[in-house]
């Protein structure tokens, strides 16, 4: 055994959220994930012979579905015929917690493959889901790092559909909604029946040919869609504001957390005078009284690319 390192990355909500149909015709909840290169979450576990295998002491202090995680990721070894033991695991970075940014799935999926190295095993990502699932309830599938698109069973822990190819070039302007409140994701209250899923599995379809042929426009109605019917779930008093500044600026669209309180004017990152439409939903927002939070690229970030938050007068991925 060794001292095992684990990286995992955060995302900025979603494109589409809701009900769809599984390969076996039954409603299931799922998500697809707006993800972000930065910042990462950190995560170093020493392994401490001669302490239980169940005992991970934690820090900073707090964390504790990244302790779950650690526990299970041990016992998952265990299983593997690993020699196992307790052990220290430490966190650093990622981002605030309860906003929609996946903050609790990249502790735990961090933790996950701290433990795992640490002991020598290389769990394949349906694992890592599996265990991050029964640490947290409910999962992102940030432990996935291909880079195409995927539609994700959050509580289930398994993928329904690989969509083929990752989401066009795209450049959002993130913010806060709620005054940036925390959300008890568990807490929301989702439907889980066919008349919900008659609408989510047009915007599936939708979405799996926007995919193929690199449509960012489409894309950007997806979501924009998605952000509309999440607003029985969760509502956003702001959400049409942030469309309102999406038209004005040229942007293709919009889209949320449907579990938290983050929202991103999205931008086909292939006009030429992106820089200008970027000013511009910069303006606007601050003029409506929305404090942007970052401006990030997808699916892969480019050079001189801005993150920054209202909380902190550093860059987010520079907080440890």
């Amino acid at each position: 055994m060794i001292t095992g390192t684990g990286r995992a990355a955060c995302h900025h909500g979603e494109i589409v959220q809701g009900v769809f149909l599984d390969r076996r015709g039954r409603p299931r909840r799922g998500l697809v994930t707006l993800p972000m290169a930065a910042p990462v979450t950190e995560a170093v576990f020493t392994p401490l012979p001669g302490t239980p295998a169940h005992r991970v002491d934690v820090h900073p202090v707090g964390r504790a579905k990244a302790a779950r995680a650690a526990a299970l990721a041990v016992a998952e070894c265990a299983t593997r015929r690993a020699a196992v033991c307790g052990g220290t695991l430490r966190l650093r970075g990622g981002v605030p917690t309860g906003l929609g940014l996946g903050s609790s799935t990249s502790d735990v999926t961090a933790a996950i493959r701290a433990v795992c190295a640490g002991f020598g095993v290389d769990p394949s990502p349906a694992t890592v889901a599996r265990i991050a699932v029964a640490a947290e309830g409910a999962s992102d599938p940030i432990m996935w790092e291909g880079g195409r698109a995927l539609l994700f069973a959050q509580r289930e822990g398994r993928v329904l559909e690989d969509l083929g190819a990752p989401l066009p070039p795209m450049v959002v302007v993130g913010c806060l909604t709620g005054g940036g409140a925390p959300v008890n994701t568990l807490a929301l209250r989702i439907r889980v029946d066919r008349r919900e899923a008659a609408v989510h599995e047009r915007l599936r379809a939708a979405l799996r040919v926007a995919l193929a042929v690199g449509d960012a426009a489409e894309v950007g109605r997806i979501g924009t869609e998605s952000a509309i019917l999440n607003q029985r779930v969760l509502p956003k008093p702001e959400l049409g504001t942030i469309k309102d500044v999406a038209r004005l600026c040229g942007a293709v669209g919009v889209q949320v957390a449907h579990s938290g309180n983050v929202a991103g004017v999205l931008f086909d990152a292939r006009v030429d005078d992106l820089g200008a439409r970027i000013d511009s939903a910069l303006e606007r927002l601050r003029g409506e009284g929305l404090t942007p939070t970052r401006v990030f690229s997808t699916p892969h970030p480019t050079h001189g690319e801005t993150t920054w938050t209202t909380t902190c007068a550093r860059p987010l991925a520079d907080r440890t």
